[in-house]
């Protein structure tokens, strides 16, 4: 289900003096060191990590051209069949709701599957908790893995199914037709899904639906709750699941604010690591950490080049950090939000990293299936990484340039580097453990500004490069003739205490778009309230045309179900 938000003439000038406290200072900028460790290893690239929402109402996502694309992009997992409007999804009818909206023909599930086999994508199910049953997945199940044999292995069980107005007193933005819409509901029929589902085949691996740690509306308890959302579910469920699924919507006040949010994720983890340990038991090791939906929704740039920055970073600090798939938000989504300028760039404020063609206030996007900068974003991962590769530990010794690492299964090292600021290059000089880079040029692919592809060239050294100004360069490094491969990295140790969460301002895409404001203290109301975004504390409710429209201080945010023209469901 698309989300948006809006703020009128409010939007445009929140979004200009977010990009104007961007700008860097003029003037050269100290040299950045850079370490890389290639004996230290991080873990391996998820074999499907690397993944893409489909919406049911995309009637273009099977297209000749876009399956090209996707799978050019690398992409190995495809989410299906959206993101609320999962909870309203029947599968066996092809049908959304009751049955009466328009949903293009040629989506439906063998469809889907056609398409994620052409891609070479695994895929990954919502089952509907909103407005479906237990023996609608299990009869799902059936179809696909035994009639079909489809082999379909992830399953979640709702879509964000905490924002069915259990929290915020009764008002959400997700479906859910049961009478109990609190979380020892949800999870006690988790557990006859999961049961049901498994009854019909015991290799599939059930995800249980977790509110993000720092975003609302985490550690919240409403009336008659005796625990928050996620130690209730897991409490009840813990022993019925193989994976837990949150959504990863930081925004951002400005592009800076979005690019420094990866930073936040290993806390992140940490905390949904604790939980799992605390209610899987001896299964903890094994129960793996899906982020199924995940794009720059809630600050300046969407479609631009600060969006197309955050998506690799995002993709590779989650998989340093153990997380086994991240889908983003969207394939096509379209837009109803006029575009805007963000550091010199249009950006068509849409979540799909293909155009969806459509017009708003009075301006169009380029045509259908132009690639946004976050589509190259995406595919600059393709330089860096393949599944099975080995993460190796890297650092910046400044936060305006970024680094992750990977050894190939050549024998070779990649390294990513990105330069945040979208004035200034960035002198950067490397240094190694574990590994000896061959002298010379070395081979790098990067992305710049108004990139329209990959560039492939031989530039600078394997120990010092000039990075231009906002963009993504990979080093493909080939080591020293005459040196052996590195010793096989270590793994790094594991943490024995958690790390405490830092508050800021992480949520869900529904979150940032109806205005549900995270990470903040929470203004007081009967099941604890939203909190506060620092737009002020009042927040109203009101119901606009059938949009949820929420006023939040001076910020006036809507939430619509899709329109035929806009495909995000």
């Amino acid at each position: 289900m698309l989300r948006h938000s809006v703020v009128g003439a409010v939007a445009v000038l929140a979004a200009s003096a977010g990009v104007g406290a961007l700008a860097p200072s003029a003037g050269a900028a100290p040299t950045v060191d850079i370490s890389v460790n290639a004996g230290t290893s991080l873990g391996t690239v998820p074999s499907s990590g690397v993944g893409l929402n489909l919406g049911f109402g995309d009637e273009h996502m099977g297209d000749a051209n876009v399956t090209s694309l996707m799978k050019a992009a690398g992409v190995r997992q495809l989410r299906y069949p959206g993101g609320s409007g999962a909870d309203e999804y029947h599968w066996k009818t092809h049908t959304s709701g009751d049955g009466k909206g328009w949903i293009p023909s040629n989506t439906n599930f063998d469809r889907f599957m056609d398409i994620a086999k052409k891609v070479g994508a695994q895929p990954i199910l919502t089952a509907n908790y909103g407005s479906g049953t237990a023996q609608e997945a299990a009869d799902w199940v059936k179809y696909s893995n035994v009639d079909k044999g489809y082999g379909v292995k992830y399953w979640e069980i709702g879509n964000e199914v905490y924002g069915n107005g259990h929290y915020g007193n009764g008002k959400g933005w997700e479906r859910d037709d049961h009478a109990d819409k609190s979380p020892r509901e949800y999870g006690k029929n988790l557990v006859a899904y999961s049961k049901a589902m498994k009854a019909v085949d015991p290799t599939v691996k059930i995800g249980a639906v977790l509110t993000t740690p720092g975003g609302w509306p985490d550690k919240e308890k409403a009336p008659g709750d005796t625990a928050d959302w996620n130690n209730t579910v897991l409490s009840i469920a813990g022993s019925s699941i193989d994976f837990v699924i949150v959504h990863w919507y930081p925004g951002g006040t400005t592009t800076a604010d979005l690019l420094n949010t990866p930073s936040r994720i290993a806390a992140t983890t940490s905390e949904l690591r604790s939980l799992i340990a605390k209610y899987t038991g001896s299964r903890a090791a094994s129960v793996e950490i899906a982020v199924t939906e995940t794009d720059a929704v809630g600050s300046p740039a969407l479609t631009s080049q600060a969006a197309a920055l955050f998506a690799p970073d995002t993709y590779m600090t989650w998989f340093e950090q153990g997380a086994t798939h991240v889908d983003w938000w969207n394939l096509h989504n379209g837009t109803d939000q006029a575009p805007t300028t963000v550091h010199g760039q249009t950006d068509y404020q849409d979540g799909g990293i293909l155009s969806a063609g459509t017009c708003a206030g009075g301006k169009c996007q380029p045509p259908r299936d132009t690639t946004f900068p976050t589509y190259w974003g995406i595919r600059s991962l393709t330089a860096l990484a393949q599944p099975g590769d080995t993460i190796v530990k890297s650092s910046s010794g400044n936060s305006s340039v970024t680094v992750h690492a990977v050894r190939s299964s050549n024998g070779g090292l990649n390294v990513m580097l990105t330069n945040k600021s979208p004035e200034n290059a960035a002198e950067v000089s490397l240094s190694y453990a574990g590994f000896t880079p061959a002298a010379g040029a070395v081979t790098t692919v990067s992305y710049a500004k108004e990139g329209t592809a990959l560039t492939t060239a031989e530039r600078g050294t394997a120990v010092a490069q000039t990075l231009p100004p906002y963009s993504i360069t990979t080093l493909q490094l080939k080591p020293a003739a005459g040196t052996a491969s590195a010793d096989k990295p270590t793994p790094v140790p594991t943490p024995t205490v958690p790390t405490p969460v830092v508050s800021g301002t992480t949520g869900t895409r529904a979150q940032a778009g109806i205005g549900a404001p995270v990470g903040q203290p929470t203004p007081s109301s009967t099941s604890g309230g939203l909190a506060s975004t620092g737009a002020g504390n009042a927040v109203t409710y009101s119901a606009i045309g059938g949009l949820l429209v929420i006023a939040a201080g001076s910020v006036l945010v809507l939430r619509g179900r899709r329109r035929k023209a806009l495909h995000g469901k």
